[in-house]
């Protein structure tokens, strides 16, 4: 038998043993190249304390209603709006985590002028981990400096967060976030109807819809 009839047989062994060499190696090994466990029931331990996330998230942002102290539900005179943020978390454990959230928000009056928010704030949250599912809830507390034409406001911001991420593999992670906004002034202006005295103070209540892509590292 000639050697170029062997060939294809060397050649053949030599595959099949390079892949008896890779279903060989250790349980390190093999996290290298599929960096999520098999075991998907050990899922949870995929976070330990130090690990940690950044997040780009867009979307939308309605305006729900506006409640004044005394006189109640106001016109909505905003439309929908778009938004975008950059968050930052740490985990403490498994499920707890700590972070920072810097955004942008804009909405259109039906005056077709703009309204500005830039919520700046931290946050604390703990998540739930089911298989290659991800469902953290948070809680952003701080300040957000507002703008309307000539007008500015610099007031508390608050929004609770629960969100739903597919992790896709160790480093990347897609998902939905749904925030509910509580956007205070309190202001000393006096009211003009008699009926109710005392300073004007509104409270802003919007809802964020957005789209989340958050790095592990």
């Amino acid at each position: 038998m000639s050697f170029k009839f062997l060939r294809p047989l060397l050649l053949l062994i030599l595959f099949l043993t390079t892949l008896t060499l890779f279903a060989q190696n250790d349980d390190d090994d093999e996290g290298e190249f599929f960096p999520l466990e098999s075991d998907w029931s050990r899922i949870a331990n995929l976070y330990s304390k130090g690990d940690q996330t950044f997040c780009i998230n867009l979307g939308l942002v309605l305006p729900l209603f506006f409640v004044e102290q005394k006189e109640g539900v106001m016109d909505n005179q905003m439309k929908l709006g778009g938004m975008g943020s950059l968050g930052y978390n740490y985990f403490l454990g498994p499920h707890l985590f700590i972070g920072a959230e810097l955004g942008g928000m804009f909405a259109p009056t039906v005056g077709k002028n703009m309204f500005y928010i830039v919520p700046i704030g931290a946050r604390v949250g703990y998540q739930f981990i089911f298989n290659r599912f991800e469902f953290p809830l948070s809680l952003m507390v701080g300040f957000a400096p507002q703008s309307y034409t000539q007008r500015s406001y610099f007031g508390f911001f608050t929004k609770p967060t629960a969100g739903a991420y597919f992790r896709f593999n160790s480093d990347w992670s897609f998902g939905l976030n749904t925030s509910f906004w509580w956007v205070p002034q309190w202001t000393n202006k006096t009211r003009e109807n008699t009926f109710h005295p005392g300073a004007v103070n509104i409270h802003g209540f919007f809802l964020e819809i957005t789209l989340a892509v958050r790095y592990h590292f």
